[in-house]
């Protein structure tokens, strides 16, 4: 009988499952190669790329790429600390306030709901502006070369709350939440020990995208940013490479150094920058992969 079951379960042939196997390892070398080319052009010398291309084996590597981005190590360490703590203050702000904005308008007996769906929703479709955010920040909150003009705007995305009110409308039952009323419980009470713990799926996700969100953002520090002691570590890339690109573009100086001018990093420099901007995403996630896929496994089984 125990044999009868096993032979039933297992359905898929040999070929299908060497097909799947197949289709799953070229998606993740899809997936891979791109990380693994950037990180190898970085270290390939300019005249190697001017003459081959991109490689994934080229004739020459260098290290000029890097040698002229940390020039000045203390400045990129200190942009590091900056977009460090922005991101984890930031995730942790994020999840938080849009959980508890979310949460209110799954609940089917929240008299405010409509309105405040309705407001979730049309800050999705329409915004007021550039010009008006940066009147908003700077004169009207003050907050130009102020840290809080990192966090604020990036701290409630709508898509990501109507994300969680969904997952609370279905996963959180109405009889769990009346019952917890009947013994005493309030409605922070319950939020805090019946709804949170019942929604690590959607809470995991959401922080990892808003750590992507703030580590990769660039443009609010554009916008707000004027001291370069407070430069995230994405905008002071933006910044080297903006520079880079004006010597090479400037005709005074090339006539002037045409040696530099043609020693001088570009696509390798532009490689490079990358890495040190996804370098910390990439070392720390698998580190904290397994508290994730955790996190899923318990919020799926408690629900």
């Amino acid at each position: 009988m125990l044999r009868t079951a096993s032979r039933r379960e297992n359905t898929i042939s040999p070929l299908t499952n060497f097909a799947l196997n197949g289709g799953f390892i070229a998606l993740a070398l899809a997936c891979v190669l791109p990380v693994v080319l950037v990180i190898v052009v970085s270290f390939t010398h300019n005249d190697s790329l001017l003459s081959r291309g991109y490689s994934f084996f080229p004739a020459k590597w260098s290290l000029i790429a890097y040698e002229s981005l940390f020039k000045d190590y203390g400045t990129i360490l200190r942009a590091y600390g900056v977009s460090i703590g922005i991101t984890a203050a930031g995730t942790l702000l994020s999840v938080l306030l849009m959980a508890l904005y979310a949460y209110p308008i799954s609940r089917q007996d929240y008299p405010l709901r409509p309105f405040f769906t309705f407001f979730l929703f049309f800050t999705m479709l329409f915004s007021g502006g550039i010009v008006s955010k940066y009147i908003v920040f700077t004169q009207g909150l003050g907050l130009l070369d102020n840290y809080l003009s990192l966090l604020l705007p990036l701290l409630i995305v709508p898509f990501n709350v109507i994300i969680m009110r969904t997952f609370f409308q279905t996963t959180i039952h109405p009889a769990l939440i009346e019952s917890a009323r009947i013994d005493g419980a309030g409605e922070l009470r319950i939020f805090i020990r019946i709804v949170l713990p019942l929604s690590l799926p959607v809470m995991a996700t959401m922080a990892l995208f808003s750590t992507i969100l703030f580590w990769n953002d660039w443009f609010n520090a554009l916008l707000f940013i004027r001291a370069a002691d407070k430069y995230p570590v994405q905008f002071l890339m933006i910044r080297v490479l903006n520079d880079i690109q004006y010597l090479r573009e400037n005709v005074q100086l090339a006539a002037q150094n045409p040696e530099m001018m043609r020693d001088l990093p570009n696509e390798s420099l532009q490689m490079a920058m990358a890495v040190v901007g996804m370098g910390p995403i990439l070392l720390v996630y698998p580190f904290f992969q397994k508290y994730f896929v955790k996190g899923l496994t318990i919020g799926a089984v408690k629900g």
